[in-house]
């Protein structure tokens, strides 16, 4: 196998694919990339047996062939060469080395048999779809930061994608996280293709790569899902993942319908008043206490081993005085999604679960459990 290619073609490609190579292996062959060149192509292939990415770039081949390299030691090698360089690979399959020269830099790298290298077989996708890059990469970015990282709730590790119909009688494509604390959902039209598709769980590696390889926002993305894995094709890169074998929870009911106690803020000002008075909450509960009165918001928090903090903020509120205990940070991840400049939290009481949403509703909804302070 004789490969010329572009540096910066080779890295960028590198850089998309070697990520999913976890760095401790008890599997030799699940810390190499597999490199396969044959009639002008280049394509490399990555996995952890759970998540499988492709990329095919173009490069000159004569004579085609195909090895497995250690990943992180390749990127690595390929980073620290000079910019604008042309590199070539060789490899002789007797040897069990590549060849890795650019300019007058030399490497040899130790290679295993392409023949070693897992599949991750797809097998057949029941539903296939397209949407918009940024669609996909707003439900992410909307989402993500409410999946658990418990591992015993295997089943809230990962983003719950399903068919819905909306308030307005809307079919919609609709994405859910929740860690037991807090919930949050956003929702796009239905795509063409998606109806009928089976509710399936992502892992939360799976999502995190499928947001780092989305680099073109007027992109389409093609979704194709079976009850078991799920394929993303975005430009030359193809990630397909199994998905989590569990039950996502009947998440209908914790939505609060009939908070009637509703209270308007600026977003911003909300923000910043958090994340200032939680300077001196406890790393353990991150409690910070929110008293509300007509027009009036004061948040408080009291630490008995490092000191205390109230701030006074103007808002729109004119239901019965209320005192409500949130975790800082949770109300802090939930805040800085909010995309206009006027949060709306809707409350009930101190036990229960809190709305909070846009002025203007939008496509995005949070609920936050409560804590006692």
């Amino acid at each position: 196998m004789k490969v010329t290619v572009e540096r910066a073609q080779l890295l960028k490609s590198l850089a998309h694919v070697h990520r999913v190579v976890e760095r401790r292996n008890t599997i030799p062959i699940l810390a190499n990339i597999l490199i396969r060149a044959e009639r002008g192509k280049l394509a490399l292939k990555a996995t952890d047996l759970d998540l499988e990415v492709n990329e095919t770039i173009s490069a000159e081949v004569s004579p085609g062939g195909a090895t497995t390299v250690p990943a992180h030691m390749l990127y690595d090698i390929v980073r620290k060469l000079p910019e604008g360089s042309q590199i070539i690979l060789e490899a002789s399959g007797d040897r069990g080395v590549l060849t890795i020269r650019a300019g007058r830099s030399r490497f040899t790298l130790q290679t295993l048999p392409e023949s070693d290298f897992p599949d991750l077989n797809a097998g057949d996708m029941t539903h296939s779809f397209r949407l918009a890059a940024a669609d996909l990469k707003t439900m992410i970015d909307k989402t993500q930061f409410a999946i658990s990282t418990e591992e015993t709730r295997y089943y809230l590790n990962g983003i719950f994608l399903h068919t819905a119909t909306n308030s307005s009688k809307a079919e919609t494509l609709r994405a859910v996280a929740t860690d037991g604390h807090r919930l949050a959902q956003f929702e796009i039209p239905l795509p063409s293709g998606a109806k009928g598709m089976p509710g399936v769980i992502v892992p939360r590696k799976t999502v995190g790569e499928v947001q780092r390889l989305i680099e073109v926002a007027d992109a389409e993305i093609l979704v194709e899902l079976s009850t078991s894995k799920i394929r993303f094709t975005i430009g030359d890169v193809v990630l397909t993942s199994k998905l989590i074998d569990g039950t996502f929870p009947d998440y209908g009911p914790v939505i609060p319908l009939g908070n009637s106690k509703i209270l308007q803020v600026d977003k911003s000002e909300f923000e910043h008043a958090v994340d200032r008075v939680s300077t001196v909450s406890s790393e353990r509960g991150r409690a910070v206490k929110l008293s509300l009165t007509a027009g009036k918001l004061t948040l408080s928090v009291n630490n008995p081993d490092s000191g205390s903090a109230t701030e006074e903020l103007e808002v729109e509120y004119d239901s019965d005085a209320l005192d409500i205990g949130f975790n800082s940070r949770y109300l802090l991840d939930i805040a800085s999604q909010i995309e206009g400049e006027t949060a709306i939290l809707k409350l009930a009481d101190p036990g229960s679960p809190t709305l909070i949403q846009d002025k203007d509703g939008g496509r995005a909804l949070y609920v936050l459990m409560p804590m006692r302070v």
